[in-house]
Formats: C-alpha cells, structure tokens, sequence
C-alpha cells in the first residue's frame, strides 16, 4: 500500500525551504534606489532629452528634414543685415522663430542630432519630463534651451590626439591677434617723451625675444616604434599602445625642435 506524504509525522521539506529563502532574504543588503530621493547614476551618453544651443541653429532645416517621424518643427523669417564694410551689399539672414520637438512622436534615433552641421542640438540626460497629457510633450526652444544646461561636457580627447581644427585655427588666429598687438604698442613706446629723450620701455620690449613655446611647435603626429612595441610586449591593448606611442613621438619631436630653435637663435 502507497504511503500518505501528507501526515503530520513526516517534515515539511517545502515548508524549511521556504523559511530558508526567507531567511537569506532578511539578511541580503538591500540594493533598491529610494527613488526620487536617490538619483541613478547614468552612463555619461545616456539619450534622454533634445536640447538646443539657439545660438548655433541657422534654420538650415536639415534636421527637420531628415527627421523619420516629422517631430521637429521650425519656424522663421528672414532679416537684413548692415554690411559689415562700406560698399558692400546687405546681407540676409534666417532668424528663428520657432523650434520645438514633439516628444510624443520622437523615437530617440538621434539622427537630427547626427545631422546637425552647426551643433545646435545635442543629448541631454535629463528624463524627468514625463505630463499626465500628451499634448504636453511637445515642447519649445525656450525648454530645450534650459535642457542645455544638463548637457555634460564632451570627454577629453587621447593623449597624443591633435585638436580640431575649428580649435586649433582659433588658437592661431588668437595668437597673431595678440603678437599684432604687440607689435602696434611697440612703436608708441619708442617715441620720445616731451624732453625729447625716448620714452622708457616696457619690460615685454626690453627683454630679448623668447624662443617660441613648445605648444607652438605643430608635429605631423606618428607612431613611435619601439615604445609601441614595449608596451604591447607588456601586455597592452594595440589602442592604448598606439595612444601613448603617438603622446611619445609628438614629445620626443617638440623636444628636439626647441633644442634646434634655442641653439640657432
């Protein structure tokens, strides 16, 4: 005859397992965010919201066109410009009206932002825009210009890395700006004072012309070969290997131009 597994005299083994789990439950950290209280941590490329830099957008209407689900809308008119010479004709140009997105239609694809030839639009983390209405989520450039506020900082470039152009020729054109200054406060110090004796001269004209800076010197950048191969042979991964090798060569070459600049001059 088959026994009863249910009298009272035999253990519940269901019964232990589930004290067990309970049990192991009660002394497991507990690993919920108090949310709203507790912020998540999000990845630095998290894509919550549109904003928009207003002051970059040229109503090029590039992004509006290549939007897949027709989310953006944009508005404008067209003003005229003074000519910045004399003699030269006017100028016209788009000014914003109206840019909006409606968020209940984005699809988050990120092409407008992709698109954009200005960087008038970029991602912001920001999330907590949720309405109780949809026709709410439709919002203006005045909001996606505060969302600009939360949009973090682009990460740092690899060491070794050129900067970009738009960068560079700024720099440049920063400092021929400042050596014509130079140049132009120079002539007004030589000229003789009311006692007919030259004017003193600034500290800048006494001294003798410096050697230019290291940050001056532009170097094609290469690959060093031995440190490239030093550090692979220690294990690194070819694209931090090929960083630093890059880092290594431009240094090794700025070093020797200035020792070859400091000796000729």
């Amino acid at each position: 005859m088959r026994p009863n597994l249910s009298k009272a005299g035999l253990p519940k083994i269901g019964l232990f397992s589930g004290l067990g789990l309970t049990l192991k439950t009660l002394v497991t950290p507990v690993t919920t965010q108090q949310y709203p209280h507790v912020k998540p941590d999000l990845p630095p490329r998290t894509r919550g919201v549109i904003a928009l830099m207003e002051e970059n957008c040229t109503v090029c209407m590039l992004c509006a066109r290549e939007c897949p689900d027709w989310c953006i809308y944009i508005e404008s008119h067209k003003e005229t410009a003074p000519p910045k010479e004399e003699g030269a004709r006017a100028r016209t140009r788009n000014v914003l009206d109206r840019f909006a997105i409606d968020f209940a239609l984005c699809m988050y694809c990120g092409i407008c932002v992709e698109v954009c030839p200005f960087d008038a639009l970029f991602w912001s983390p920001e999330f907590e825009y949720s309405t109780y209405s949809i026709r709410e989520l439709t919002h203006e450039k005045e909001q996606l210009r505060v969302w600009m506020d939360t949009v973090p900082a682009p990460p740092e470039l690899e060491e070794g890395a050129e900067a970009p152009k738009e960068i560079a020729d700024g720099l440049e054109a920063a400092r021929k700006a400042a050596a014509k200054a130079v140049a132009a406060s120079a002539p007004a110090a030589a000229e003789p004072g009311a006692g007919g004796a030259a004017a003193p001269t600034t500290a800048a004209a006494q001294a003798a012309p410096a050697a230019p800076a290291e940050e001056d010197i532009h170097v094609e950048v290469q690959i060093d070969q031995e440190v490239f191969d030093a550090l692979v042979a220690e294990g690194k991964s070819e694209r931090v290997a090929r960083s630093k090798a890059k880092a290594a060569y431009v240094r090794k070459e700025k070093a020797r131009i200035q020792a070859q600049r400091e000796s000729s001059g």
